[in-house]
C-alpha cells in the first residue's frame, strides 16, 4: 500500500486517536512505536495492532503524533520536541489555540510544530475503541504555527491524507472558535438536556422517542475529557453559550406570557413570533449544515418500514432497497415501544419514493405512512 508518511512514527497517547492514528498507519505498513503513561494502554493498543512499544533502542521517529488530553498537550508537545530534535512533532489535540500560546511562552521550537485536529471521534473511548478507518472522509484540521517549515506542514498533511482525512489548512484560532460551535456547544447543550433527565419518572422516560436520543447521545461522552476541552477553550465556547443564554432567556419570557393567558387571543404580543421563530430559525441552521459527503444538503422523503426485530431482518430490508436498484441516500432505526419490531427510515431522493415503496410492498414489507 503506499504511502507518504515516513517511519518510524511515534504516537504518544494511546487513547481512542492515538491508537486510531497508529492503526491506521500499521495497517498500512508504517513502523509505529507506542508510547503513553500507561504501560496496560499500551499493551492493549499493541494487541489490537496499532504498533509496538517505544523503546530506548528504537530508531529517532521522523513523525510524533502527541494524542493527549488538550490541559497537558503543551508540555508533551514540548518534551517530544527537545528528546527528537529531528522529529517534525504534531498534537491531535480538540484545542489549537491554548496550546500553541503555550508553546510560544515556554520558547520551543515551532518550527518543526504543526497542530492538527481529526474531526472524528465515538462516544467510546480508549484504545479498545480505536478502529483504522476512524478517519476516512473526515476533515482533519492543520494549524501552521506561524513559523512551521513546509516540509512539517508535508508530513503532517501526508499524514491526514493517508489515513483516508480530508485535509483542512485553518488558523489556530480561528479553528478554536469553529468547534466551540460545531463540536463544544453541542456537547454542553446535550449534556444540560440528559441531566434534566435524573429525576424524571420512569414512566416518563417509556415515552421517550428517537428524538431525545437524538438530542442527548452525545451526553454518554467522558467527563475528564470534555472538563479538559471546555477549559481550554473557555472563551470561544463561552460566546457560543452567552448568546444561545440569550435565545433561552427569549424563549422562557415568550412562555411565560403563554402560561399566564387565559387563551391564545390574551397572549402577550410578540410571544407566538418568538417561539414561531426560534423553531424557524433553527430549520435555517440545519439547512446551512453540510450534506452527504460534505456537499450542498439535499432534500430527501422517508419511507418508514416496519423491521422485526430478528437477525437478518436489517439486512434482508437493505439487500431488497438495493435489488430495488434505489441509493440509500441515509438509515435511521427507531424501536417500537412495547413491539418487537423496529421501525427503519429510509431517506432517498424524492424521485425514487413510489418506485422503491412499491418494491418493497412487493416483497411483503409493511410501510408506515
Amino acid at each position: 500500500m503506499n504511502v507518504a508518511t515516513v517511519g518510524p512514527v511515534r504516537v504518544v497517547g494511546t487513547g481512542l486517536l492515538g491508537t486510531s492514528v497508529g492503526l491506521g498507519l500499521a495497517t498500512r505498513g508504517v513502523d509505529v512505536l507506542l508510547h503513553d503513561p500507561s504501560r496496560t494502554a499500551v499493551a492493549l493498543a499493541r494487541d489490537v495492532g496499532a504498533g509496538r512499544p517505544a523503546s530506548a533502542d528504537d530508531p529517532e521517529p521522523a513523525l510524533v503524533v502527541v494524542a493527549a488530553p488538550p490541559d497537558v498537550t503543551a508540555d508533551v508537545v514540548r518534551a517530544e520536541l527537545a528528546a527528537h530534535p529531528r522529529a517534525v512533532v504534531t498534537d491531535v489535540a480538540s484545542v489549537k489555540g491554548y496550546v500553541l500560546a503555550e508553546l510560544r511562552a515556554s520558547g520551543a521550537d515551532l518550527t518543526r510544530y504543526v497542530g492538527s485536529h481529526p474531526m472524528a471521534g465515538r462516544e467510546r473511548s480508549g484504545p479498545a475503541a480505536a478502529v483504522p478507518d476512524l478517519f476516512l472522509g473526515r476533515p482533519w484540521v492543520i494549524a501552521d504555527s506561524g513559523v512551521s517549515r513546509p516540509d512539517a506542514l508535508l508530513a503532517v498533511r501526508s499524514l491526514a491524507v493517508d489515513l483516508g482525512a480530508v485535509p483542512v489548512p485553518m488558523d489556530a484560532d480561528a479553528h478554536d472558535a469553529a468547534v466551540a460551535a460545531v463540536s463544544h456547544v453541542p456537547q454542553v447543550a446535550a449534556s444540560l438536556v440528559a441531566s434534566r433527565l435524573r429525576d424524571v419518572d420512569d414512566a416518563a422516560l417509556g415515552l421517550a422517542g428517537q428524538g431525545l436520543r437524538d438530542v442527548t447521545r452525545l451526553a454518554a461522552s467522558d467527563p475528564a475529557l470534555w472538563t479538559s476541552i471546555l477549559a481550554a477553550n473557555a472563551a470561544a465556547v463561552r460566546d457560543v453559550l452567552v448568546g444561545l443564554r440569550g435565545d433561552l432567556d427569549a424563549v422562557i419570557r415568550a412562555l411565560d406570557g403563554a402560561a399566564a393567558a387565559t387563551g391564545p387571543e390574551d397572549v402577550e404580543v410578540g410571544a407566538l413570533s418568538t417561539i414561531a421563530q426560534t423553531i424557524a430559525d433553527g430549520n435555517a441552521g440545519v439547512a446551512r449544515v453540510p450534506g452527504k459527503h460534505g456537499g450542498a444538503r439535499r432534500e430527501y422523503v422517508v419511507v418508514t418500514v416496519l423491521v422485526p426485530d430478528a437477525p437478518g431482518e436489517l439486512a434482508r430490508l437493505l439487500t431488497d432497497v438495493g435489488d430495488a436498484g434505489v441509493n440509500l441516500e441515509d438509515l435511521h432505526l427507531e424501536h417500537a415501544a412495547g413491539r418487537p419490531v423496529g421501525m427503519a427510515a429510509i431517506a432517498v431522493l424524492p424521485g425514487a419514493v413510489a418506485h422503491l415503496e412499491a418494491e418493497l410492498t412487493l416483497r411483503g414489507w409493511r410501510l408506515v405512512s
